[in-house]
């Protein structure tokens, strides 16, 4: 009953959280401790009914994920390596294209470290390293779950059609000049959003968002001015914004833009699904009042992405993660001094 209870708690404190304001990292971390304490809930409940076929299957069901356990994990660095090696084919061999290869390698590695640990070293310190190395794991991957499922709601929103400004978001340029698909899909996006509303009599102005990087030779946002136009969108309905380097500046000098212009908006950013709740953190610290609406990434692009955003955001609150990653550190450091003290 008490497990009923904590999970309803947390139900209910996602559910006011998340509408006071969706963009916010804490509304996964809060849903994922309901789901977790539901399903504890679930099967205490269950445990609980007093019929011994019953607490025979969830027994069974708990033994068999816990037994199935370690061939998902291979399965997912075996995954990773893959992803990897299609991101360099497809992509090339830019660092942050390397990431999923790296962290598949890395999982891989750990394996066959723990396996020979079992086996042959029997080392304690190495025991008391890989226990506070699970520990931090398991921290983290909360976090990613927490994150993913905070991704994976937002791309739920769904602006009305009544808004003044539409902010589209910029990347990278091809050969300096030209605007890549990724950026395309999202300007895309923008389009169709524009002409839903036009059709409504009420036409918003877009944005176009990037400044010139060091390896361009227009801003981006000049190159995309130029797409939406060819795209058949009047100028007049097209400002651009080509100062800002980041995704915070994009936010600020957007914000700027449209305070300007119009001190009363309603307003709507465009990005890639992947890239839209980091982005919803941004606009939020902006001081944007403003919701995403996300376009759509091949499926081979996305592992490597969420897990650059999930980075992203761990950085953004690097010094409470360096604290906790610490603490745990530190804790285990103790134990083994204690344990070879007294042992």
């Amino acid at each position: 009953m008490v497990l009923a209870y904590i999970a309803g708690f947390f139900i209910i404190l996602f559910l006011i959280l998340f509408m006071i304001d969706k963009r916010r990292v804490s509304n996964g971390i809060f849903l994922t401790l309901a789901l977790f304490f539901t399903i504890l809930a679930v099967a205490y409940g269950l445990m609980s009914t007093g019929s011994n076929l019953i607490a025979l299957i969830v027994v069974g069901v708990f033994f068999f994920i816990l037994a199935l356990f370690p061939f998902l994990i291979i399965g997912l660095g075996i995954g990773l390596v893959y992803n990897g090696r299609l991101m360099v084919k497809r992509e090339g061999r830019k660092i942050p294209n390397l990431l999923t290869l790296f962290v598949g390698i890395m999982i891989l590695v750990l394996i066959v470290l723990i396996i020979l640990q079992v086996t042959i070293f029997h080392s304690i310190w190495l025991s008391i390293f890989f226990t506070a190395l699970f520990l931090i794991l398991g921290y983290f991957s909360f976090l990613l779950f927490s994150f993913l499922i905070s991704s994976y709601i937002y791309q739920y929103n769904r602006p009305r059609l009544k808004q003044d400004f539409i902010i589209v978001l910029g990347s990278g340029l091809i050969d300096g000049t030209r605007v890549p698909p990724l950026l395309a899909s999202r300007l895309d996006r923008a389009i169709v959003f524009y002409h839903k509303q036009t059709a409504k009599k009420f036409a918003p102005q877009i944005i176009v968002s990037g400044g010139q990087g060091p390896n361009e030779f227009v801003s981006e946002a000049f190159a995309m001015k130029n797409y939406l136009l060819d795209k058949g969108i009047p100028e007049d309905h097209v400002l651009m914004e080509d100062l800002s380097v980041n995704t915070l500046q994009n936010m600020r000098f957007s914000k700027t833009l449209m305070d300007d212009l119009k001190p009363k908006y309603r307003s709507i950013f465009v990005t890639n699904n992947f890239h839209l709740f980091r982005a919803s953190l941004y606009a939020r610290k902006a001081g944007l009042k403003s919701q995403g609406i996300s376009s759509k990434t091949a499926l081979y692009y996305l592992p490597n992405a969420l897990m650059r955003e999930f980075i992203a955001i761990i950085v953004m609150y690097k010094g409470w993660h360096i604290t906790v990653a610490a603490l745990i550190l530190l804790g285990m450091l103790a134990l083994g001094v204690v344990t070879i003290a007294f042992g």
